[in-house]
């Protein structure tokens, strides 16, 4: 029997026991001061897991040069090769994860003459900021772009992970300027989302409604208008949508949900690589470079 989301993340959550114990003070809130169970929730939800500590120190990107950029009130940490040149192609890390993540990804793009920018984005690895969300990654996705454009760089594409594929079809939808896209494995709904952080932290409908509403008042959008039905009908690029039909962390009919909202996006299926490995895998790496490429 395969594993569902809400499985996956309970597992991940209850063996934490710092998350157990914000399991218990959340629900006790919610009886004694549903205010503060709504902002604290707020805070649980927007703090990337596992912590960016874990991340802060990458080896592997020692050769690597790291720029930090302000952003809102936060920051954004580039990491350009030495000596590539050629377009740029940004690879951005998915919720919890780090700018290393993409290393087989950007070494595959240098061979074949093109420079890969890697990113931590807020919150994550070496960036500043504590929290992050969605709306945000999607505004980072696009000062990235434009301030590496306004810096002469032809930004021609970007392959993004996770929650940022899903910021990256929201930004795409918006007219970012870049010639292709791919997606990988990416999720379809941030509001089917809040409801498996309620269930796994044990909040009622009313709690989620709440956060919910806190996210989208302070963004300024509303969750729904990033899912696929709202986006993909606005993605006008060559889009390549990779994800893994054994994925425990974000659904395959989230992939089809892309590839069916959006105009010719192609969708490449794997089995057995699961959410992560997929970045790894030859297969896959060699797949989204020939797509990035064009």
């Amino acid at each position: 029997m395969s594993t569902t989301p809400l499985q996956t993340a309970s597992t991940y959550y209850q063996a934490n026991p710092g998350t157990r114990w914000l399991r218990w003070a959340l629900g006790l809130s919610e009886k004694l001061w549903p205010a503060l169970a709504v902002r604290g929730a707020y805070r649980v939800f927007g703090t990337p897991l596992p912590p960016k500590w874990l991340h802060r120190r990458q080896p592997a990107l020692a050769a690597w040069r790291a720029t930090p950029w302000p952003f809102e009130q936060a920051s954004i940490t580039l990491y350009e090769p030495p000596g590539a040149p050629g377009p740029v192609v940004l690879l951005l890390h998915g919720w919890g994860g780090h700018a290393a993540q993409m290393l087989p990804l950007a070494q595959a793009l240098m061979n074949q003459g093109l420079r890969p920018v890697l990113v931590d984005l807020p919150a994550h690895g070496r960036s500043q900021g504590s929290t992050s969300n969605l709306p945000q990654f999607a505004r980072a996705i696009e000062y990235l772009s434009a301030r590496l454009q306004q810096q002469g760089h032809e930004v021609r594409a970007v392959a993004a992970h996770s929650l940022a594929a899903n910021a990256l079809a929201y930004a795409a939808a918006r007219g970012l300027p870049v010639a292709r896209l791919a997606l990988l494995a990416p999720p379809a709904s941030p509001h089917a989302y809040t409801r498996l952080f309620a269930k796994v932290f044990g909040l009622s409908e009313d709690t989620r409604e709440r956060l919910q509403q806190r996210v989208e008042a302070r963004e300024g959008i509303l969750m729904r208008q990033f899912e696929p039905a709202a986006v993909g009908p606005r993605v006008a690029v060559p889009t390549l949508i990779v994800h893994d039909r054994e994925d425990r962390i974000n659904r395959f009919a989230d992939a089809e949900a892309y590839r069916d909202a959006i105009a010719g996006a192609r969708l490449m299926a794997t089995d057995g690589l699961g959410h992560t490995r997929l970045l790894r895998d030859e297969q896959v790496v060699n797949a989204v470079v020939a797509h990035l490429r064009g």
